[in-house]
């Protein structure tokens, strides 16, 4: 930011566009939203700065898997790279795909929609995280479980937190207080044993972090550390 203004830089720190927006969000499949103040809008810019979407969305997210979540007249759908509504808005919120499914929210109820805007999980959930390696994280009756892409229960709803999704077949829940790793099965491979969580925005500041090249980032007696995954 500069002057009140968002803008974008490369490596080296050059302005590769320079600070006009009022808003923007990361580029993600080689397009950015950003917001105007002149009318109130949000659109989408290439990496030369161009409206390839002129700016017509109350709110807009990135692109995943060529579709991104748009709201317009308070309820959201999803457009592709043309500005195009593949999807009408219809949900009152609307997450990002993730193999071939995204989040939504209707009648305060979370389930899952495929590229085509067909409701392939029903809203059910009180909250819920992507699908990823298979299975998504879904919240019922205050307890974490996991389910498939046909909404069955891999995993029952046991878990008093969940942290984000599976990453190389291991995800970080919380019971009892303290936080392990569980594999698909619901086994705990790494048993619980590490404090306190700050959920910010993954994959940020957290004091336990989702595994990467076999090691993961956690926190336990004031101190900070890496576990790795025995083969």
């Amino acid at each position: 930011m500069q002057n009140g203004k968002c803008g974008y830089i490369d490596k080296t720190g050059k302005f590769v566009i320079k600070p006009q927006f009022n808003g923007v969000g990361d580029f993600s499949e080689g397009l950015a939203a950003v917001f105007c103040e002149q009318n109130g809008k949000w659109g989408y810019i290439d990496k030369t700065g161009k409206f390839v979407i002129k700016p017509q969305f109350d709110d807009a997210g990135n692109f995943f898997e060529g579709l991104a979540a748009v709201k317009q007249n308070g309820k959201w759908g999803y457009i592709d790279k043309t500005g195009k509504f593949v999807i009408k808005p219809q949900f009152d919120d609307a997450g990002d795909f993730s193999e071939g499914l995204a989040v939504v929210r209707q009648n305060g109820k979370y389930g899952y929609i495929d590229k085509t805007g067909k409701i392939v999980v029903k809203p059910q959930f009180d909250n819920v995280w992507p699908f990823s390696e298979g299975l998504a994280a879904v919240q019922q009756n205050d307890k974490w479980g996991f389910i498939d892409k046909t909404d069955k229960f891999v995993i029952k709803p046991q878990f008093d937190d969940i942290w984000w999704v599976f990453s190389e077949g291991l995800v970080a829940v919380k019971q009892n207080g303290k936080w392990g790793f569980i594999d698909k099965t619901g086994k705990f491979v790494i048993k619980p044993q590490f404090d306190d969580i700050n959920v910010v925005n993954p994959p940020s500041a957290k004091h336990i972090y989702r595994f990467s090249e076999g090691s993961a980032l956690v926190y336990q007696n004031a101190k900070w550390g890496f576990i790795i995954k025995l083969k």
